[in-house]
């Protein structure tokens, strides 16, 4: 990985130890952009081992990193990461795939369930970073594809991202043990994911990676009353068609994630973007609390319903052979 940054020349210090300093800048802006700018090569740590469930998504959660690039004003990662939002890429790769043949067999999110059991079980590799932004300096992402792709049992990698360059993984021996989702969302929502591909991008990177062989996915996510959403939602999924058309035996699904947030991420995302007009006034939401006992805040039951029905019914006229695999 450090000979990859070095390789694009870019600037590579080697630390005596496991800890990053002086990236806590008073204005907390500079502080958030110095640390968005840093790419840390670490080794997990053991707990990084001990695999968690990830529903509705997958069976098990691992991570080749945690903390992303991107500036999405709605990360949700605002509440689950501690300190500056450094990317930290873990070094041991060959111990954290090493580590997953003993959770085979062993999950209880998807591989129980009756109309997902054929993907085997489920490896998440998303969730706490975009593994695709980052594989030009780590080559990780590439890693894991191929692996999974050598593993003769039923079983199944899954990321998911908001960036397209896809390139390097269009010839790997995938097996179709890789299924590739693209988070996309609404054209007018695009200012709230800064450094991000365009979404035309994103759908020709769905188009290609089809086109190899891959399955693939949409996660629409989050979705967000904007206006004329109905309309605007709509058209994202007949553009979503209009990308796949002429593909051939397509393994497709959805996932429909509308936009929450908690007190917590709420404060950390307006101290890193304070001029951000992301709806998140608690009096327009509904209260919920997590399986944690923390409060979390989504919209009203009845707009709920109604975007779920909007969407479901419009993917099912677009791409009658996509699965929904969750609405949340």
């Amino acid at each position: 990985m450090a000979a990859r940054a070095e390789a694009l020349g870019l600037p590579v210090e080697y630390l005596a130890a496991n800890r990053l300093t002086g990236l806590r800048n008073p204005d907390s802006r500079i502080a958030y952009r110095e640390a968005k700018a840093t790419l840390a090569i670490v080794v997990a740590p053991p707990t990084k081992l001990r695999l968690q469930p990830i529903p509705p998504s997958a069976d098990w959660r691992f991570d080749l990193a945690e903390g992303c690039p991107a500036h999405c004003q709605y990360c949700y990662l605002a509440g689950s990461l501690s300190g500056p939002p450094v990317t930290r890429a873990y070094a041991n790769l060959d111990a954290i795939l090493d580590n997953l043949p003993a959770y085979l067999g062993q999950g209880a999110i998807t591989s129980t369930q009756a109309d997902r059991a054929h993907e085997g079980t489920t490896f998440e590799a998303s969730c706490y970073t975009d593994p695709l932004g980052i594989e030009h300096l780590t080559g990780s992402l590439s890693a894991a594809i191929t692996r999974f792709g050598a593993w003769d049992a039923p079983v199944q990698l899954r990321f998911t991202t908001k960036f397209a360059a896809v390139k390097p993984l269009l010839g790997l021996a995938h097996n179709g043990r890789t299924r590739i989702r693209f988070s996309v969302n609404v054209r007018s929502a695009s200012r709230y994911e800064g450094g991000t591909a365009s979404l035309d991008a994103r759908l020709a990177a769905l188009r290609a990676v089809a086109e190899a062989g891959y399955p693939v996915g949409l996660t629409i996510a989050p979705i967000l009353p904007v206006p004329d959403w109905q309309d605007a939602y709509a058209g994202l999924i007949r553009d979503v068609s209009g990308a796949l058309a002429g593909v051939t035996d397509i393994d497709l699904t959805f996932e429909l994630i509308t936009h929450r947030f908690t007190p917590g991420s709420k404060n950390v995302l307006q101290g890193w973007y304070p001029g951000s007009d992301l709806p998140m006034t608690e009096t327009e939401r509904s209260r919920k609390l997590t399986k944690f006992g923390s409060v979390k805040y989504v919209f009203p039951q009845d707009l709920m319903q109604s975007m779920r029905t909007d969407l479901t019914e419009e993917i099912r006229r677009s791409l009658p052979q996509a699965r929904i695999l969750y609405w949340t």
